[in-house]
């Protein structure tokens, strides 16, 4: 879609979009989606539909990309979002592009491919998100849909690929300001929320169970797992980068002592009455090692900083049910 800055009304965006308000039925498919794709670690995604009104995005219907193999070789994803888009516009179904959805596998979900596919959203519509869904901490009886947008400083840094060192401390770039989370609220009818009522009213108490479960080990056990591993990338990458420093100061070294010894010989020419040796290009003497890429360490920084706000999360609940269940098993006893 080419919609950039204007509102489905053809009305001008002056301001950022500083609220995602999302539909209930939205969030069911997603959920759905998952459950009828989704296989432990697999990844599904999305298309979010909508429309922005003032500074609040809505998205009020959404539909997934669909599962393909190997054998799937002529499948055209943006031929696919084009026939799904036309369709629901013949059955007056917003249509509007507004961003995408993803499941995360205990919140890993900070990676080149979503920075690379949130930048394309947001360069052509620029009130694009993303929305996160982490099925596993869902079903620990709380459910977790947030949205992203990529910041205003990223979205220069990837518009000018400079991912040096020198690039990122140039634009101000660390992994905390990569990122930023819009509040989300989600939206239902009054109709739909008679009706949650009432299937709430006749459900069993055993499928209230979950958002009291005090079960939590392996949960946590897998998070720190999966932030160990991070901090191992991140420590290779700083080994890298200190060689990559090693070597180049030992190159730099070795072109100033080959330029010096290139000065006195001349000198040395110039008073035997003799011409200058002729001028060398240095950078095909002396190549400059290769740098190695700071944005996967910058994405990995990232991911550590989610992993830790995912466990902080995590163990804060645990612990307030924790709390409770022995303050209940006291008074009873």
């Amino acid at each position: 879609m080419a919609a950039k800055k204007e509102t489905s009304h053809g009305n001008t965006l002056d301001t950022p979009v500083r609220l995602v308000q999302i539909e209930g039925l939205v969030v069911m498919k997603i959920i759905k989606h998952y459950q009828e794709e989704g296989q432990g670690s697999e990844v599904v995604q999305g298309v979010l539909l909508g429309l922005v009104v003032d500074d609040r995005l809505e998205i009020t219907n959404c539909f997934p990309f669909p599962q393909h193999t190997e054998d799937d070789a002529d499948f055209d994803e943006v031929q696919y979002q084009m026939e799904m888009m036309r369709s629901l516009r013949h059955v007056n179904i917003d249509h509007l592009h507004v961003g995408w959805y993803q499941s995360t596998f205990y919140g890993s979900f900070v990676s080149r491919a979503l920075l690379d596919s949130q930048f394309s959203y947001q360069h052509a519509i620029e009130e694009s998100v993303v929305l996160i869904y982490d099925p596993i901490k869902t079903a620990q009886g709380s459910l977790s849909l947030k949205a992203y947008r990529l910041t205003p400083k990223l979205m220069e840094l990837c518009k000018d690929k400079d991912f040096s060192a020198e690039g990122l401390k140039k634009a101000s770039v660390g992994h905390e300001s990569m990122f930023e989370e819009v509040p989300i609220v989600i939206r239902n009818s009054h109709l739909i929320n008679v009706l949650l009522w009432e299937l709430e009213d006749k459900s069993a108490v055993a499928d209230k169970h979950e958002l009291m479960s005090l079960s939590s080990s392996s949960h946590l056990e897998k998070s720190l797992q999966m932030l160990m591993d991070r901090v191992d990338d991140m420590s290779q990458d700083i080994v890298k980068y200190i060689n990559f420093s090693r070597t180049l100061s030992k190159q730099q070294q070795q072109k100033h002592q080959y330029t010096q010894r290139r000065q006195q010989e001349n000198a040395q020419r110039q008073s035997r009455g003799e011409p200058p040796l002729p001028e060398e290009d240095l950078t095909k003497l002396f190549k400059p090692p290769q740098q190695p890429p700071r944005m996967d360490t910058l994405l990995v920084a990232g991911q550590i900083n989610t992993y830790c706000q995912t466990v902080k999360e995590f163990t804060s609940q645990n612990l307030g049910k924790l709390f409770m269940a022995e303050a209940l098993q006291v008074n009873s006893s």
